[in-house]
């Protein structure tokens, strides 16, 4: 599948803020209206657009992916002072072949019959954009930001990085 050049940038970018950063919060849209995340663990493979992440099919996660496929996946990592906002189409994906390639053993934690566990699915979100945080890594640079906005009562703005990306 052919991509625009600043699809391939923006993909590429969105995988390095968030390729070493291992659990998410994923949000979706509970019966009510309500918001409702819990942590998953992003699935390890290059990332080409869509994040895929390990699920039962006796959770309300799935009763809410397919009622309102408009999810968020929120990454921090505060050692390094990068956040990013993921905001993308979920879907509920029951292919055996995906599930044994994103397969782990450590994953028998949560399906204690592995990969015969009749319950187990994938939730694969794609997604459509995604907005970022990317501080300097130096915590006294940081800092020092900080305190000159507060002696200038000028707006600190993290001395980083802050971009949307469209994909």
């Amino acid at each position: 599948m052919h991509t625009p050049d600043g699809e391939n940038e923006h993909i590429n970018k969105l995988g390095e803020l968030i390729k070493d950063i291992r659990f998410a919060m994923l949000t979706t849209i509970c019966d009510d209206g309500s918001l409702r995340s819990r942590p998953m663990t992003t699935q390890e493979m290059e990332f080409d657009g869509d994040l895929w992440f390990f699920t039962s099919d006796a959770t309300p996660l799935v009763g809410e992916v397919k009622k309102e496929n408009h999810v968020n996946v929120s990454y921090a990592d505060a050692d390094d002072n990068r956040y990013v906002s993921v905001s993308g189409v979920g879907e509920m994906v029951h292919d055996r072949k995906k599930i044994e390639e994103l397969w782990n053993p450590a994953y028998k934690a949560w399906f204690p019959k592995g990969l015969e566990d009749p319950n187990i699915a994938l939730i694969k979100v794609h997604v459509e954009n995604a907005e970022y945080w990317d501080s300097p890594s130096s915590k006294l640079v940081a800092l020092a930001g900080f305190v000159k906005a507060l002696a200038t009562g000028k707006q600190y703005d993290g001395g980083g990085e802050h971009e949307k990306l469209e994909l």
